[in-house]
């Protein structure tokens, strides 16, 4: 029973993946709500770096490097170019404009409306996407990936425009659409992009500005600590609770037994559990743009 349930996963895992291209897309579907009735109803036919970065990483654990491969093809044709006009996700051929509108004829599913085609996040600045990124094309190489010299030259210029951004305010990996805000998890993938980028050059004899990257990656470091520990909370919050912070030890930022980290995890626990699952953040004081309210994340909660 537990190796049908493992092939299932696995395929479930590579069934996203458009063969002729290489582009993951995050689910095959549109509009399916967060709750039944409700507003928050996405189109995800499309393929998010961050999302797709995951399940690259998924696939190489489970051999399946042809699929690592293809991504990491489409992943160079689609970022050749400016980095400055990087997108947090595409289209499945490479399609950079997703315009988003509703369509009020359709009732939706179980009634959740609108019905949405196209994703106006498709605009936003989410800061994390390069840390998705960066950490991995490491761990492709960690992985047995044979060495891309394309995709290096992308980290290289990635890390050139995070030089620039990084200290700027983002929509953060919830994609919130109430305006951009400081995110404590955007800072630390900020650092996870150098610190990867550190990381590959040194084990794999790659070039680049090593010293700038460390102190870059020393920087945002510092930045986190002072702006977004609240020693009254005993937890991550300068910058905004909420449950992405629960990742910071498995990124290597901090150590899980770090007192900041436990603090954190036990006011995650406390403040932002509903009925055993953890939810993304507090809909009525985040300024998301959206009705209150949803907002638990099983990905989130396991």
């Amino acid at each position: 029973m537990r190796a049908r349930s493992a092939v299932r996963s696995s395929r479930s895992r590579r069934s996203p993946t458009y063969e002729p291209t290489g582009g993951i897309v995050a689910a095959p579907t549109t509009s399916l709500p967060e709750q039944l009735g409700g507003t928050r109803n996405w189109d995800y036919r499309y393929c998010w770096l961050r999302d797709a970065t995951i399940t690259l990483l998924a696939m190489m654990r489970d051999g399946y490097y042809d699929e690592a491969r293809a991504w990491r093809a489409w992943l160079g044709r689609v970022m050749a170019g400016s980095q400055s006009q990087i997108q947090i996700m595409y289209g499945i051929a490479g399609e950079r404009r997703l315009p988003e509108y509703e369509i009020p004829w359709l009732p939706g599913y179980e009634g959740a409306s609108p019905v949405r085609i196209g994703n106006g996040a498709v605009d936003q600045l989410q800061l994390d996407v390069y840390g998705e990124v960066m950490n991995a094309l490491h761990l492709a190489r960690v992985g047995g990936l044979q060495s891309d010299e394309t995709a290096w030259s992308i980290q290289y210029a990635m890390l050139q425009h995070l030089d620039t951004v990084w200290e700027q305010p983002d929509e953060g990996i919830w994609e919130v659409r109430g305006g951009k805000q400081h995110f404590t998890f955007s800072k630390v993938m900020a650092w996870v992009a150098y610190d990867r980028a550190i990381k590959s050059a040194e084990c794999f004899d790659l070039e680049g500005p090593i010293e700038h990257w460390r102190d870059m990656r020393e920087r945002i470091r510092a930045d986190v600590l002072e702006k977004s520990w609240n020693s009254s909370l005993n937890s991550f919050a300068g910058y905004g609770s909420d449950a992405s912070l629960l990742l910071l030890p498995l990124l290597g930022f901090l150590l899980p037994n770090d007192p900041r980290v436990t603090g954190t995890v036990h006011a995650i626990e406390t403040t932002l559990t509903h009925d055993g699952l953890v939810k993304r953040y507090h809909t009525t004081e985040v300024s998301d743009g959206l009705p209150p309210g949803e907002g638990t994340f099983l990905a989130r909660s396991f």
